[in-house]
């Protein structure tokens, strides 16, 4: 599936072909404080299917509970978070962060991993009140 992609500014803008059975929803903890929220839902792309168009991401490199290094990339203006990659060159491989795609609505996860770190609240929000803006 093509989708397109921008930070919330502008100044970094994309092109990705993904595949929709290959989204994911991630509950550790890293994902949590780097999102500023309860999780984090990404899109696996091999890197000859990712086209940054506009823009130069920041990078800053976390290391996992792992040892695993990864680049998290983001726009240093807005903070929109873009990507993930391995902290290798080149990258084989990013992980796109769906709140900056366009297309995020056609992209459900497909899996959830971390659960050990799940916030219980985050698992089941059905029963609170809904409004359809602030």
């Amino acid at each position: 599936m093509k989708v397109h992609g921008s930070c919330h500014c502008g100044q970094i803008t994309y092109e990705a072909e993904v595949d929709p059975d290959k989204v994911s929803l991630c509950n550790c903890a890293d994902c949590q404080v780097l999102s500023g929220t309860a999780y984090r839902v990404s899109a696996p792309v091999p890197a000859e299917n990712f086209h940054l168009l506009t823009g130069e991401p920041k990078v800053y490199v976390k290391t996992a509970e792992s040892g695993t290094r990864r680049r998290q990339s983001f726009c240093a203006h807005c903070g929109t978070p873009i990507a993930s990659s391995p902290d290798i060159d080149p990258p084989p491989a990013y992980s796109l962060r769906i709140g900056s795609i366009a297309e995020r609505d056609r992209l459900p996860p497909q899996r959830q991993q971390w659960c050990r770190s799940a916030l219980g609240w985050s698992q089941d929000l059905s029963g609170l009140p809904a409004q359809p803006t602030q």
